[in-house]
């Protein structure tokens, strides 16, 4: 079941998704991090957030979190429990972010990707994804899809 974010309830899963999926592929420093862990909660208020949940008001076991940005729909966080990963909770959450940016008009999508998560690389690639440049500095993929 995807559903939007609760704040209160899906949070604190969130957050921890964030800690022990995302954060362990990327490149930035100790210090970038702990700077970009702080301001997450002010990113989850400025987006959309759908989570995947057994149950309509369950516990959330994976989710997506994305922005709109004219007619571009940025991709900013993408995580799935390892439990339950490979039963395609990922790609039926952008799945309902990419139908949520069309029904408002946008044209093409973007995700960044950290070098070397090859997972995350061929799971983009299948959906569409191509890569458009690597960007050095933050030592990831830009990755975009056309509609």
């Amino acid at each position: 079941m995807i559903r939007y974010r609760n704040p209160e309830q899906d949070d604190p899963i969130i957050l921890q998704l964030i800690e022990s999926q995302l954060i362990p592929l990327s490149h930035l420093t100790p210090k970038e991090l702990e700077i970009i862990s702080k301001d997450i909660p002010t990113r989850l208020r400025r987006g959309v957030t759908f989570v995947a949940s057994k149950e309509p008001n369950g516990i959330a076991v994976a989710f997506v979190h994305f922005m709109l940005h004219g007619e571009l729909l940025y991709i900013d966080m993408l995580a799935v429990a390892p439990a339950v990963q490979r039963k395609r909770l990922g790609v039926s959450l952008m799945q309902h972010a990419e139908s949520f940016a069309l029904s408002r008009g946008c044209k093409r999508a973007k995700v960044m990707v950290d070098l070397g998560n090859h997972k995350g690389l061929s799971f983009y690639q299948k959906l569409g994804y191509k890569t458009v440049r690597i960007i050095t500095p933050s030592q990831c993929y830009e990755m975009e899809k056309v509609w």
